[in-house]
């Protein structure tokens, strides 16, 4: 079942697309602004992203550049008001996939949907994720570290499988938790710097860096 983000400050727009995406298979999420989609999208648990320009805090532009920079690859479709050339040229531009101007059908959002993500699924899988000499084969369900291949727990896969698919960007806790947990711990709870001292065991302490008052990163 397909993850689809809908980023729209619009209350009746993101209604609208919300409820035709839902009656037909979907599992959708709204973020009414830019900082909030930007999370969302960060975490890796969408596989398509329906991005309005018009946001409040980060526009839909600053949200594309920020995703494409962290190398984040899901398809994205925009929805925007604006519907100038230049406009156009820069959303394209800047990674995404597909431009839709407002007001628009829903037969034909959907027929667009449906359409990239079909492009999306005949993208070559990858198979192992890598960053400097750390790998992880999504197979087997290993890591290596050098020459040292490594066994990992379910938790500890998905922690290092979420850190790999975003090397050299900075993770907050709260973007860790909602991945590899899914739900919202207390915010006083200690979960993520466990996981995180059990994989430096495992791998060595250099393959997760903390910065204080941030989060945490892989070296890209």
């Amino acid at each position: 079942m397909n993850r689809v983000l809908i980023a729209e400050d619009e209350e009746r727009i993101a209604s609208f697309v919300r409820k035709g995406l839902t009656a037909n298979g979907f599992v959708t999420t709204v973020a009414t602004d830019g900082d909030t989609a930007l999370d969302h999208v960060l975490t890796g648990s969408f596989d398509l992203l329906l991005l309005d320009i018009g946001l409040p805090g980060r526009d839909g532009f600053t949200v594309l550049r920020a995703m494409r920079e962290a190398r984040v690859t899901v398809p994205v479709i925009v929805l925007t008001a604006r519907d100038s050339v230049r406009d156009t040229v820069a959303g394209l531009e800047g990674g995404a996939d597909d431009w839709m101007t407002k007001p628009f059908r829903f037969e034909e959002l959907l027929a667009r949907v449906r359409l990239r993500l079909r492009t999306a699924a005949r993208a070559p899988e990858v198979t192992v994720l890598r960053s400097g000499d750390l790998s992880l084969d999504l197979r087997t369900r290993r890591a290596r570290a050098g020459e040292t291949l490594v066994d990992l727990t379910a938790r500890e896969f998905t922690l290092l499988e979420l850190f790999l698919r975003h090397p050299g960007q900075v993770l907050s806790r709260e973007q860790i938790l909602s991945h590899v947990w899914g739900y919202d711990f207390d915010p006083g709870s200690n979960i993520v710097d466990v996981y995180v001292r059990a994989l430096r065991r495992k791998l060595g302490n250099g393959c997760v860096e903390t910065l204080r008052g941030m989060g945490y990163r892989v070296p890209g």
